[in-house]
């Protein structure tokens, strides 16, 4: 029997892509989504394996019996979930108290690994943050000028919601390193960025979301193809 993962908000872009990759790799993928049936997962099903690995529950982030259920029985979750609202100090809470029951719901379930996204924002934007320094669990973002930024609006709600949640009793211990070994733990590999992005501009184009211009060749020492594609030559469009 294939190992059970859940993915909170697997509808969503990040949680789209490790519901693939989580596929591809044979695991049995539990995907949670405000409505079951809404037409926004319909490009879930047609991932491989998703029509004998996938299925789609109604998970509510403040209901904590919804999420207990859809956790039981799996081995790990991978938590991208988040709502959304115009104002964020209205979703504070929500955000707060949802990633509360996620963490109680998956110890409940016994779940062995647990992994909570969040936005590199809520570390880096620091107009006085040394830019050579390296960011760890005591870098925050500054709250203020993520308030004044008019790009910063995800930013500041997550930076409010992390400060929130810091546990002032316990605080962690200086030195604590982030690693991304859980994720590779589960099989998932992290794709170089240009790889991404000539796939992502490749898939944008063939569903005709960019336009396919006139195409010039790209010199490998100017933008170099991914490994696996060489020795193709490289073809972007002018966009």
């Amino acid at each position: 029997m294939a190992v059970a993962v859940c993915v909170t908000g697997a509808g969503g872009f990040i949680g789209s892509w490790i519901v693939k990759l989580l596929l591809d790799r044979g695991y049995a993928v539990r995907g949670t989504s405000r409505r079951a049936d809404d037409p926004k997962n319909a490009h879930l099903w047609a991932l491989d394996g998703a029509a004998e690995r996938l299925t789609m529950l109604q998970v509510d982030l403040l209901d904590r019996a919804s999420l207990r259920a859809a956790f039981d029985g799996c081995d790990g979750v991978i938590h991208t979930a988040s709502p959304m609202h115009d104002n964020p100090e209205e979703i504070i809470e929500p955000i707060i108290a949802g990633t509360r029951n996620v963490v109680d719901a998956a110890a409940d379930a016994g779940v062995r690994r647990l992994v909570i996204s969040s936005t590199i924002g809520t570390m880096y934007m620091n107009p006085r943050r040394d830019p050579d320094a390296p960011l760890d669990e005591w870098s925050w973002s500054d709250l203020e000028d993520c308030k004044k930024t008019a790009v910063s609006f995800i930013t500041y709600f997550c930076l409010l919601a992390s400060m929130r949640c810091k546990d002032e009793v316990n605080p962690p211990k200086k030195g604590y390193k982030f690693t991304n070994q859980p994720l590779k733990d589960l099989g998932i590999r992290f794709t170089p960025v240009h790889e991404y992005l000539y796939e992502a501009v490749k898939s944008l184009q063939e569903k005709g979301f960019l336009p396919k211009a006139s195409v010039t060749e790209v010199t490998e020492s100017c933008c170099p193809p991914p490994p696996q594609m060489l020795p193709l030559r490289t073809l972007i469009s002018k966009l």
